[in-house]
């Protein structure tokens, strides 16, 4: 059986280090549903201008749609995202009095948001232990071995299983760090990883040469 602390320390001395934009609840949270099929440096410039226009879950509920597409205009999807984040403020402004909730169950109920961001937001806004898996972690630990599975949803109740509680507040950044540096989607680093030893997908690249399939 592989052994997770084992090989998240190495991993974790392999990552760069992962830059938040914001630790604000809310701020957060945009930035996450913003943040999907986006590279996080667009991603945090367009949640950046937001806060520097909105500042706030009331300014960004009042805020016009139009307006708010132009500013992400760079994000993936920026059409749907534009309205999806407006109608989060307004929910959170309505049902909530304006405070991000700090647990899972008040989380979903946020029109836009979903396991993911949910998970991110209690993780990183309010230090809860939480699994968020978005498609690095879901590749790398599918890579290593440690699930099989085919969609995010599935690796993170595999993951309930695997990772210690007191490590599932800071595991997401160092592997998303680490999908972006080292294990890559294609063309993955596998010469120069820490890990390679206890890898399944490097033994697997051994054995079959470069003819190998993407996870």
């Amino acid at each position: 059986m592989k052994d997770f602390v084992s090989i998240y320390e190495k991993i974790k001395k392999q990552a760069p280090e992962h830059h938040f934009e914001f630790r604000d609840p809310f701020w957060v949270l945009i930035t996450t549903i913003l943040s999907q099929r986006t590279k996080d440096n667009v991603t945090d410039a367009a949640a950046r201008a937001l806060y520097n226009k909105y500042h706030d879950v009331d300014g960004l509920a009042a805020a016009n749609p139009n307006d708010v597409k132009k500013i992400i205009r760079n994000v993936g999807f920026s059409n749907v995202k534009s309205v999806r984040i407006i109608e989060a403020a307004k929910y959170i402004l309505k049902n909530y009095n304006g405070v991000v909730p700090d647990n899972y169950d008040d989380l979903m109920k946020i029109k836009g948001v979903g396991t993911k961001t949910a998970n991110i937001v209690l993780t990183q806004s309010f230090n809860k232990p939480a699994i968020p898996v978005d498609t690095h972690v879901h590749r790398i630990f599918n890579r290593i071995g440690f699930v099989n599975t085919r969609t995010p949803e599935e690796t993170e109740k595999q993951l309930k299983k695997i990772i210690p509680e007191n490590y599932q507040i800071e595991f997401n950044p160092v592997f998303v760090e680490f999908g972006k540096s080292i294990c890559k989607p294609v063309a993955p680093k596998c010469d120069i990883c820490l890990i390679k030893d206890c890898c399944d997908y490097y033994s697997k690249k051994i054995m079959n040469g470069s003819k190998i399939s993407k996870t």
